[in-house]
């Protein structure tokens, strides 16, 4: 009975180790008609051309000969038609985009102010009420924990600050980044949220090139100047942010078209700047009082009239700083003719 056994199993290895075999040999067949099929596909069964797809006809045709090889293909793409980016956005039926500026990034819903109905029917009382603790409960679940309550609360700061300074949307992003990744890290214990939201606005800001001046900061924000240096020192230190000293020429033209200047005198305080510069007078000087001077300076050198109490106003420094710029300016350039 054993030598049965035994025969019994080598017949039964020997039936198996064919029939895998046989089945990976029909794989590879497969396989190989599948290839050579998708090459036929790529290439013109006529001439043996390359083959593209016109999406707007729906067809597949050859470039050589121009055979048709596939029609009534389906688009997948949107049924209309856009002829530029901003024609394209407003058309699009997609949802807003995520975005750093709001603490939930935009993904969850609002429950409107108005209690109003689809047709612009004032709602009864008590479907008012009812309305009234929706929107209770939806804004609980939007801020389910101190973190969140904490983020909401800053980046609504950074937003009032940033609009009441005229900073551009990207720096708005920039900050809102800024403070998420301080939060992240733990960089807010023993600190207050405005004084964080403020310096990250600061960084920003600077980074992107539009810097503004810790008195400008100090007028919207709600911590002192001394809160808003040493917070934003901490915080360029603890994220290791690349931030670089501030330019006087960044602060010239918003200055210049405050004042209601031309563009002669920007290009003249450019170029005062610059001399001064080589000339090393900028050393250890503050950038918005250099750039106050120049303007001043370039505003006389262009015959264009304007105070110093105009310019002191619009930079927010003193007069006796622009004076004391002034002469410093005046001598890198050369210009000693310019009155005083």
């Amino acid at each position: 009975m054993v030598p049965e056994r035994r025969e019994l199993a080598l017949s039964t290895i020997i039936m198996s180790e064919t029939t895998t075999r046989t089945t990976n040999s029909e794989y590879e067949r497969t396989g190989e008609r599948a290839t050579e099929q998708s090459d036929e596909q790529e290439v013109c069964p006529e001439c043996g051309g390359p083959l593209v797809t016109d999406e707007e006809r729906g067809e597949t045709v050859c470039q050589h000969c121009g055979l048709v090889v596939e029609e009534n293909e389906i688009d997948h793409g949107p049924e209309w038609r856009a002829f530029n980016a901003g024609e394209k956005d407003r058309k699009s039926r997609v949802g807003a985009p995520t975005t750093t500026m709001m603490h939930d990034k935009g993904l969850s819903t609002n429950i409107g102010w108005q209690n109003k109905d689809a047709y612009g029917k004032s709602l009864s009382s008590s479907q008012r009420e009812k309305m009234q603790r929706l929107r209770t409960w939806n804004e609980r679940f939007r801020t389910r924990d101190s973190k969140e309550r904490n983020l909401k609360q800053a980046l609504g700061e950074i937003d009032r600050m940033a609009s009441a300074l005229g900073l551009p949307e990207n720096v708005r992003e920039t900050a809102s980044v800024i403070y998420r990744r301080a939060l992240q890290e733990d960089l807010l214990p023993g600190r207050s949220i405005e004084g964080v939201a403020t310096a990250a606005l600061y960084a920003a800001a600077r980074q992107a090139s539009v810097p503004r001046s810790l008195d400008e900061m100090t007028t919207v924000s709600r911590v002192d100047k001394t809160e808003l240096t040493r917070t934003y020192r901490y915080i360029v230190r603890e994220l290791d942010l690349e931030i670089k000293p501030a330019e006087p020429e960044s602060y010239v033209p918003r200055f210049v078209s405050d004042l209601d200047l031309s563009d002669e005198v920007e290009r003249t305080a450019r170029r005062l700047i610059e001399a001064a510069r080589a000339d090393g007078v900028l050393s250890g000087k503050s950038p918005v009082g250099i750039a106050a001077a120049a303007i001043y300076a370039a505003a006389l050198l262009s015959n264009e009239r304007v105070t110093q109490s105009d310019v002191s106003e619009v930079a927010d420094i003193s007069e006796v700083t622009i004076r004391n710029r002034y002469k410093e300016l005046l001598d890198a350039e050369g210009a000693r003719n310019v009155p005083a």
